[in-house]
């Protein structure tokens, strides 16, 4: 996040529109795969020379042009000028900080969402994903992460199975949105895990590594819910089909994404308030543990304290005492000092003490 401010502060005073790349990820190389689609057509190309994605597509065919990787600014230049995408809409999709949104330019849609993954280590990694929806094509820029969830799409695609090829622009960007928000459900399916096993830890055995624990995954669910939570306004807005580029057939779909997202921001609110209360628990615990603690010790001073007065009582260093020269002086001062340890033990056990 620092390294984000950082680049951000890069911008300071440059005009509106100045394309900088804002991010963490660099990858190794960019990607740029073109889909062309209709009922009787696929071709799927991976291009290396941009002009070849100017050329138009026929009104009957749509085109989709996913970009893998933002580091190099002219490959997004090119492609927005080609398309005719508004300067602001190229900065937006090189700015990777950015709040999920819908933005309608009239031509075309610009909407920008979060993909997360699962770590190898179980953390998640998130990716910003811009799309831009035309009349008959898609553009899609992804920051360049090894592999996305995209790949079912491709494969129906490929396929020829079900309603992909034959439905327009506006469905592919419904399949797109829709598995990322799919695999949202996949990413608090491991969350859930963690927060089950660590449920079972605060109960059994809590210690100083169950509150880092809680912590960060504490961060996490503030992650994911910054990340999910304004993506409901994005699909609100796009099932109201003010837009052209929106189908009525789509937009019932784009319902059925919407009630979706209701249900993972649902359980993100569950997970975060089950955490707090795992965090109160863990206090709680701490707490109990700590008073039991000080009870004990403080019932093994109060059994030895008539034990430290007769030591004391007995130990003071004067010539003349009664019980200086008493034979059986030491077996008897013992026997009261261990007689009244016994005693004060019972009697603690019958008020229940310890």
């Amino acid at each position: 996040m620092g390294r984000v401010v950082k680049e951000r502060s890069v911008k300071s005073g440059l005009p509106p529109g100045t394309l900088i790349h804002i991010g963490e990820r660099r990858a190794r190389e960019i990607r740029v795969t073109v889909t062309d689609f209709g009922e009787m057509l696929f071709e799927e190309k991976e291009i290396t020379d941009l002009k070849e994605s100017f050329i138009p597509s026929d009104p009957s065919i749509t085109s989709w042009i996913d970009v893998d990787g933002l580091h190099e600014i002219d490959v997004v230049r090119r492609l927005g000028e080609c398309r005719g995408l508004h300067p602001l809409v190229m900065e937006d999709i090189l700015n990777t900080d950015q709040r999920p949104k819908v933005e309608d330019y009239g031509d075309y849609l610009y909407i920008v969402l979060k993909m997360f993954h699962n770590g190898k280590k179980g953390e998640i990694v998130t990716e910003q994903v811009s799309i831009v929806l035309g009349s008959n094509f898609v553009l899609s820029f992804q920051e360049g992460t090894k592999g996305d969830v995209f790949e079912p799409v491709r494969e129906r695609l490929r396929s020829g199975q079900g309603r992909l090829r034959s439905m327009g622009a506006d469905y592919l960007t419904y399949c797109l949105m829709d598995t990322i928000v799919d695999n949202y459900f996949e990413v608090l399916e491991s969350t859930e895990d963690k927060i089950e096993a660590l449920e079972e830890e605060v109960v059994a055995n809590p210690s100083p590594e169950t509150v880092r624990k809680l912590y960060r995954l504490k961060r996490e669910m503030i992650f994911l819910r910054k990340g999910v939570w304004p993506l409901r306004e994005v699909l609100a807005a796009m099932t109201r089909r003010e837009s052209k580029l929106i189908s009525d057939p789509v937009g019932i779909y784009l319902r059925d994404v919407y009630d979706h997202i209701i249900q993972v921001i649902d359980i993100i609110e569950v997970s975060r308030d089950m955490l707090t209360g795992m965090l109160d628990i863990y206090l709680s615990s701490i707490n109990n543990r700590l008073n039991e603690i000080m009870k004990f010790l403080t019932l093994i001073a109060t059994i030895f304290m008539p034990l430290s007065f007769l030591a004391s009582l007995w130990g003071m260093n004067f010539k003349f005492m009664p019980e200086l020269a008493f034979r059986w002086g030491y077996p008897a001062a013992l026997t009261l000092m261990v007689s009244a340890a016994i005693a004060m033990v019972f009697w603690f056990r019958k008020k229940r003490w310890f």
